[in-house]
């Protein structure tokens, strides 16, 4: 035991001080020792430390550790767990709820992982499957305030609300002046819309957390329901006051000071709401409501253009925004934002009327009168049309200023998430300042462009994937570099090495002792070493037509000699004409007319013979799996979506560790609206060392 805890704080004090790289050359050192008992004491090792990466928010390094615990010891419940965690804070739920499953069904006695995938399934809005798995989990830890919180949560979310306010009256009980209880109380009473024990609980809860803004700013939402306006103008302050972000407390007291007709004031919290949420409709269209209500018709205007480009659906701004338009005289558009406005609400009178009057201005008599007669025949209706369910729901849009709903009391839904309580109470270590990576923490925010990962290429340099488990040193170039044909082993990568200006005239330079070796001697090897060299200074026509020659000098030789040759060039040619392609396109040789037929005749006959290529590769090399992902790519690039699945499905066969494919043929899926295939995949590749994959997964979440 001594000794074991004198390894935990070596490989601690390993991580703390490492780069990434150095901690995953330390796992397949430790994952390599053979042994019954040592293979068990490295499993051991390697959670540990995955559970050290864990707590210092480096998620995406902590799945690799935990993917080499599964890979040794796949009968293991604990590491799919610890991988869910980490996955759920790079909210890929999808993954994490894979994982659930398979540790639940290695251990079904795990409260942890019931609490664990009852929190995946509630941010998946399953909230039945999620209510029983808090209630599994309750049966080992009956007492624990975190699954009855979150019980509680979802028995609300599908209107359970007696059976939601009985686990907090439980939690209550033990703890009456608790504010986080009693804040979730008023929530569930506002969605049940009983206001007056909403108005209770968070009373409550401003007595016993008096400096909480999130507190003050719900009161005044409930007040302002209550129609109590002192109060809840009162209530607003005091959490504007305490500082508070959420820009929806200056949209309602902006309303609160419209009516008591404070319209400086209004403006004021107006546009400190625009400032707090720039990309929110509501604060563009209340603002815009307001400068027309001072006849500032053309800031007015820009707010209510804004609003609806935010949020399109909500038809009732067009209301507002054709009033203002009417006032500016641009009556094609009025026209046009109340013709949509009839179309959603076709028993609203003013609509028809306001559409004539545009279309009066436009010349257009014929329409306006139209419109007119319509509104008449409507209005001479009217009370058998009241009496029905549709004229009801469709007569009358809200056209006034609208206010906020109450916001949650904790906006980041993943810190809800507790990875102690996931992991039964386990302690984690102190932090370290030093420690870090640009793959550390929620990379799942940082933007990631929704493009296809790139060819693997041949070259003499690569950047490092540490974190992806690619096999890059295929059969076919070991065997070729063992023969050193070429003065540096070529390497097989996703991500080229940008050249420095010293050594893209060491490659000029070697272009021209090749050339001159040419001169005296013409070899295949020599072709292909200086097509190598053109394609690392971007000189790919001269680089595929060296390729060529040396393809014709291998067919001169003939018999089995030169096979990974002939299907190494290949694949290089193949390659370097779509840089070519990429080239012409980029450099705007499709731009004219004439040139612009012939470049694109041409890049179609170059896709042809660059698929044949990959072709031939396929068929004297079946296993080597970047044929087939490249030749996929080609076919993405061409939209024929269903040939690029088929091959990336033959790549991912030969490679089952292969992020590439795996993040490529999501994107495919989603393409093609299979998206939760998509996600699928995307959590496979982010489970394999791409971690971008997270970023997409959120946005498409």
């Amino acid at each position: 035991m001594q000794q074991w805890q004198s390894f935990c704080t070596f490989a601690h004090g390993i991580m703390l001080r490492s780069k990434a790289r150095h901690i995953i050359i330390l796992i397949l050192v430790l994952a390599g020792i053979s042994g019954s008992a040592s293979a068990q004491l490295n499993t051991d090792r390697i959670t540990a430390i995955g559970r050290n990466a864990l707590y210092f928010e480096d998620y995406v390094l902590s799945i690799q550790y935990f993917n080499q615990v599964i890979k040794l010891k796949p009968y293991l419940a604990e590491p799919y767990l610890l991988r869910a965690i980490a996955k759920i804070q790079l909210q890929d739920y999808t993954g994490a709820l894979k994982d659930c499953d398979s540790s639940i069904e290695l251990n079904p006695f795990q409260p942890g992982a019931f609490y664990t995938r009852g929190y995946v399934r509630r941010q998946l809005n399953m909230y039945g499957e999620a209510e029983n798995d808090f209630t599994e989990a309750l049966i080992f830890a009956p007492e624990n305030k975190t699954y009855l919180m979150l019980r509680a949560d979802v028995r609300a979310a599908q209107e359970h609300f007696d059976d939601a306010m009985a686990d907090m009256e439980h939690l209550l009980a033990k703890e009456p002046q608790n504010p986080t209880l009693l804040f979730e109380k008023g929530v569930i009473c506002l969605n049940n819309k009983d206001t007056a024990c909403a108005v209770e609980a968070l009373t409550a809860t401003t007595k016993y957390d008096s400096q909480n803004a999130g507190s003050w700013s719900a009161l005044g939402v409930v007040k302002l329901q209550q129609g109590d306006e002192d109060e809840a103008l009162e209530a607003l302050n005091k959490a504007i006051d305490l500082g508070s972000k959420w820009a929806g407390d200056y949209i309602n007291r902006g309303v609160l000071n419209y009516r008591r007709h404070n319209y400086r004031g209004a403006i004021a919290d107006y546009d400190q709401a625009v400032a707090l949420a720039p990309e929110d409709a509501q604060c563009r269209y209340n603002r815009g409501m307001m400068r027309a209500e001072l006849w500032d018709w053309n800031r007015a205007l820009d707010d209510l253009d804004k609003a609806i480009e935010l949020a399109p659906e909500e038809t009732e701004m067009r209301y507002q925004r054709g009033m203002t338009l009417m006032q500016l005289g641009q009556w094609k558009r009025a026209a046009a934002d109340f013709d949509t406005l009839r179309a959603a609400y076709p028993y609203f009178l003013p609509a028809y009327y306001l559409a004539a009057q545009a279309k009066t201005a436009l010349g257009d008599k014929k329409a306006a009168y139209s419109l007119r007669k319509a509104a008449y025949e409507l209005e001479q209706h009217k009370d058998s049309l009241q009496q029905t369910a549709s004229m009801q729901r469709d007569s009358m849009p809200d056209t006034s200023m609208q206010t906020a709903k109450a916001q949650p009391r904790k906006k980041d839904r993943r810190k809800e998430f507790s990875a102690l309580t996931a992991q039964n109470g386990t302690e984690a270590p102190e932090e370290d300042a030093d420690y870090n990576s640009q793959t550390r923490g929620s990379i799942q925010k940082r933007y990631a462009d929704v493009v296809n990962e790139p060819n693997i290429i041949v070259s003499y340099y690569a950047q490092k994937q540490e974190l992806r488990r690619t096999n890059y040193q295929p059969l076919l170039t070991e065997a070729y570099n063992k023969e050193r044909h070429l003065p540096s082993p070529v390497k097989l990568t996703p991500s080229e090495t940008s050249l420095t200006a010293d050594m893209v005239s060491t490659h000029f330079e070697n272009i021209s002792k090749l050339s001159q070796r040419l001169d005296v001697r013409q070899d295949a090897d020599l072709y292909f070493a200086r097509a190598m060299e053109f394609a690392l200074v971007q000189d790919y026509v001269s680089a595929i037509d060296d390729c060529t020659k040396a393809l014709t000098w291998l067919q001169k030789q003939g018999g089995s000699k030169g096979l990974n040759e002939s299907v190494l060039y290949t694949f290089c040619r193949a390659n370097w004409r779509y840089k070519q392609i990429e080239y012409q396109r980029a450099s705007g040789e499709f731009q004219s007319e004439y040139q612009g037929k012939t470049a694109a005749k041409q890049a179609e006959m170059d896709f042809e013979i660059m698929l044949r290529d990959y072709d031939y590769v396929i068929q004297r090399e079946p296993d080597f799996a970047f044929a087939y992902y490249n030749k996929a790519n080609m076919l993405c690039a061409q939209k024929n979506f269903a040939a690029a699945i088929a091959h990336y499905d033959r790549a991912i066969e030969r490679d089952q560790d292969f992020a590439e494919a795996y993040f490529n043929r999501g994107l495919t899926y989603i393409y093609t609206d299979e998206t939760e295939k998509g996600i699928a995949d995307l959590s496979k590749a982010g489970e394999l060392g791409i971690y971008q994959a997270y970023n997409l997964i959120t946005r498409l979440r």
